[in-house]
């Protein structure tokens, strides 16, 4: 891992909040490691009566008492679990409560009737392998100190089992019985003695089981250790889509939301795009005398919240604010956002920030232009802005201007009226120079805001 990474994870696992997310996590694990248990007891519990009933074996009552207690232990334990009354000791007493009644078991559970068959009769028949789903569970918890506790008292319960009923056996044959050169006479004489005690076999499944708690243990602390990376790498997803949300709120009041967007994700590189869109630009109408006759805080709040409003249109037509003007805005379609239909998008917008600048009392004049669009950064390396150029903003700001001339509130340009003469009607105003264009060309009034004209409607 990263060296800042395992310095975070190191903080968080040492701060409160961490200790509280893995007492939180063990806390889960513990009572999913309880339910396991009394599963387990209770398929061993059907596991016996099933046996004595097709052996016709006499059933035994201590059976039922030890199951009965198993779970009531363990419920007892479930129940105080992340509670007021929770304390870190009772784990290890609960798995220790396990794990030694299984080892009392091979010592107090006959494995006879017959009083000359030995105890140690128990530790060749059945095994340690009883005592690994303990020790399996206390990986739940991810605790690994409660692990390797469990593998400790499997050991030392399962070596006192053995030496105690080695203790009370008048004799004993163990693998240090067998002849160097022995025979098969031999190895039949020791290990298959009812006297046969088999302590290296003790050592060997001890040292194993052993092992396989310190691996466990390893397991489980690693484990820890990626359940708070992963906390930390959460963490640090959300501050990156908090500081991604700040800086789009406060660079997206200067800037298209779209286009931090694209500076986010191409981290401050925008490539240069041409595309086919149309341009809407907009000016207020008697902007200078409205100017010099309010005040200054009046004026900016009544021009703010109409540019705002008619931002807001514009953007749900699927159109990008690209600059204001101080009195007016420019704003294009399919460039940079993508969009079907730009012009009968544009329309729309043209429309509606014509009813929401009524609302606030204001006269507006907009031109409209489509055509090819260049949308990009402009400027030098210190200083940037986003742009969008061409000839068809340059008509579309000529439209505007030509509308206080021939007295329209919207103007567009040949193409322009041609691309949504379907959905809306518009009335021919002759041919008219615009400055910058080398020839006259014919311009389009918006028919729904048009008075008393002689000129030519057309759909």
């Amino acid at each position: 891992m990263d060296v800042d990474i395992e310095t975070s994870i190191s903080k968080l696992e040492a701060s409160a909040e961490g200790k509280m997310r893995l007492i939180r996590a063990e806390n889960a694990g513990l009572r999913l490691a309880v339910l396991c248990r009394t599963a387990a007891a209770l398929a061993g519990f059907l596991w016996y009566v099933s046996a004595v009933s097709f052996t016709n074996q006499e059933f035994r009552g201590w059976t039922f008492v030890a199951f009965t207690s198993f779970v009531i232990i363990g419920l007892a334990h479930l129940s105080v679990i992340g509670t007021r009354f929770d304390r870190w000791w009772l784990k290890f007493l609960l798995y220790a409560i396990d794990i030694l009644s299984i080892c009392a078991l091979f010592v107090i559970v006959p494995v006879s009737t017959a009083d000359d068959v030995p105890q140690i009769v128990a530790f060749r028949s059945y095994g340690i392998y009883y005592l690994f789903p303990v020790l399996a569970l206390a990986t739940l918890s991810l605790s690994w100190r409660l692990v390797l506790w469990s593998g400790a008292v499997i050991v030392s319960g399962w070596w006192a089992a053995f030496l105690w009923i080695v203790s009370q056996m008048d004799r004993t044959l163990s693998w240090s019985d067998v002849p160097a050169e022995a025979t098969r006479s031999d190895y039949e004489t020791v290990f298959l003695s009812i006297d046969f005690i088999g302590r290296g076999n003790r050592i060997e499944e001890t040292g194993l089981i052993f092992i396989a708690a310190i691996a466990l243990s390893v397991g489980v602390h690693r484990a820890r250790r990626l359940f708070f990376a992963q906390i930390v790498a959460e963490e640090g997803r959300q501050k990156e889509l908090v500081e991604r949300q700040r800086v789009t709120d406060a660079f997206g009041q200067y800037v298209p939301e779209v286009v931090v967007n694209q500076l986010i994700e191409s981290k401050g590189k925008l490539p240069t795009r041409q595309s086919f869109g149309s341009v809407l630009v907009l000016d207020i109408e008697g902007f200078s005398s409205f100017l010099a006759n309010g005040k200054p805080e009046v004026v900016v709040q009544r021009i703010d919240g109409f540019l705002s409003e008619a931002a807001d249109q514009i953007g749900e037509q699927s159109g990008t604010v690209i600059s204001y003007t101080g009195d007016g805005l420019l704003a294009s379609f399919n460039a940079p956002l993508e969009t079907d239909h730009p012009e009968l998008m544009t329309v729309k917008a043209a429309t509606l920030v014509v009813e929401i600048a009524k609302q606030h009392d204001f006269r507006i004049r907009i031109g409209l232009a489509s055509g090819e669009l260049i949308s990009g950064s402009v400027g030098s390396r210190s200083r940037m802005a986003f742009t969008v150029y061409g000839e068809t903003v340059n008509r579309a700001a000529r439209c505007e201007a030509l509308c206080k001339e021939l007295g329209q509130t919207v103007l567009m340009d040949e193409r322009f009226a041609q691309s949504v003469s379907d959905e809306v009607e518009t009335i021919a105003m002759g041919l008219h120079e615009l400055r910058g264009i080398s020839k006259s060309e014919p311009l389009f009034a918006l028919a729904e805001f048009v008075e008393n004209t002689p000129h030519t409607k057309n759909r």
